[in-house]
């Protein structure tokens, strides 16, 4: 039996809307309804209830029978580009060799972009601005334009409020301080080019547009606004594209020094000068194609080698090691303590990384250590050789879409383009 919830904006009392417009009436979920009928989807339960984040929504819980799997797919994709509310499928009978769903082109992002976990518009009650209503308005105008944001558009610029500068400003001038002395060469080359060409400062909070074609200059990776966290599994796929999922909001200004959730502090200062290095952007982009197609399982441990390296990494550089992980280089506290003798720091293997536990909302007991990008690209490049799925996935940067590799036809395209590029490098 397959299962889908869905959250869906709308108010019993207002008119019947288009089946694409943002609010959806009671009317117009009858007429989806009958789309299921019409693609031979057999309901076999159907609930709704007023939603418990916010009185204008409504969640309905739908069972169909196990006949209906074939068709689900296209139904659920369909929901997903047509509301603006949130499909989440929570179980469904498949084979046990059945390789998950993964993006094939840049533009299937647009399918899951909007599937988050957790925050964007809604606070859990511990947040420090779930009181603030002013702030919680304010993350609402955040989430719609990451919500209507589709692949290839230009990201809107943000008019920042004077209390959002001035706490970005609070960041920026606390972490400035410490990153000739604890940050990696690499982010520390770039930085001073990030304020040069894209308005890093400490009175201004940079557009993440200008940002976005900085970095397709430098590395080929793009920045995409996202409402909240999304899953590992969705998070990862976009890094094979190299785009990196960014929000473009900012922490509560309360606790300038404080935040529960990745915010654009964390984004711009921490990710955004590693992912110009063109070592480390391979590196990210290395784990993101060994997520595609992977088992449940092992994306939970890609999940855990990504925390203790994109996130939380430490690297050798001569006889000193320095931060590179972007929750580190984000946070003035634990960017201190990263490099003091009260954790543990252990040499970057991605079969033994991957089994570490990690707390969340306190300092790292535990850090690992990469000899140099290369290294630690070259040590995931073979962890992904045992994920158990039957082919190789590429990314062809021309088209921008996932060569899959599971025929000696392809195998040997792949060693004919690789083998005309050594061409050229000889002949220059």
């Amino acid at each position: 039996m397959g299962s889908i919830i869905t959250t869906w904006r709308g108010n019993v009392e207002k008119q019947p809307e288009k089946v694409s417009s943002f609010f959806v009436s009671l009317c117009t979920c009858m007429l989806h309804v009958c789309t299921l009928q019409e693609k031979g989807i057999n309901l076999t339960h159907i609930e709704s209830r007023p939603s418990r984040n916010n009185k204008e929504e409504y969640e309905f819980f739908i069972s169909v029978d196990q006949f209906s799997s074939k068709a689900l797919d296209e139904v659920i994709d369909g929901l997903r580009t047509q509301i603006s509310g949130q499909v989440h499928e929570l179980s469904r009978n498949k084979q046990k060799d059945t390789v998950p769903w993964f993006p094939n082109d840049i533009q299937d992002l647009d399918r899951f972009a909007n599937q988050i976990l957790s925050y964007g518009s809604e606070l859990d009650a511990d947040h420090p601005g779930f009181t603030d209503p002013m702030y919680r308005a304010r993350r609402k105008e955040f989430a719609d334009i990451a919500y209507n944001y589709r692949h290839a558009q230009v990201i809107p610029r943000v008019e920042y409020t004077a209390e959002e500068k001035a706490t970005w400003g609070t960041v920026f001038r606390e972490l400035k301080t410490l990153y000739p002395t604890h940050a990696c060469h690499e982010h520390n080359r770039v930085f001073p080019l990030l304020e040069k060409y894209c308005g890093y400062r400490e009175d201004n909070i940079p557009q993440l547009e200008d940002i976005s074609h900085y970095l397709q200059t430098c590395t080929g990776f793009r920045l995409r606004p996202v409402a909240g966290l999304l899953s590992s599994r969705d998070f990862l796929a976009g890094l094979a594209f190299r785009v990196f999922h960014s929000t473009q909001y900012i922490r509560h200004s309360s606790k300038p020094m404080y935040t529960p959730e990745p915010d654009i502090c964390h984004e711009l200062l921490g990710h955004v000068p590693l992912f110009a290095d063109p070592s480390f952007a391979q590196f990210s982009q290395e784990i993101g194609l060994a997520s595609l197609g992977a088992p449940d399982e092992f994306i939970e441990k890609l999940a855990t080698v990504y925390w203790f390296t994109v996130e939380f990494g430490l690297c050798k550089e001569g006889n000193e090691v320095k931060a590179y992980g972007a929750g580190l280089l984000s946070s003035f506290g634990e960017l201190q303590y990263c490099l003091t003798d009260k954790p543990k720091l252990l040499p970057f293997e991605p079969e033994k990384t991957c089994q570490q536990k990690y707390p969340i909302t306190e300092f790292q007991p535990v850090y690992y250590v990469a000899e140099s990008f290369e290294d630690a690209k070259e040590k995931v490049r073979k962890f992904a050789s045992i994920i158990p799925r039957p082919f190789s996935v590429r990314y062809n940067a021309y088209t921008q879409r996932i060569e899959v590799l599971d025929n000696t036809q392809q195998l040997k395209n792949l060693a004919d383009s690789i083998s005309g590029v050594s061409l050229v490098l000889c002949s220059t």
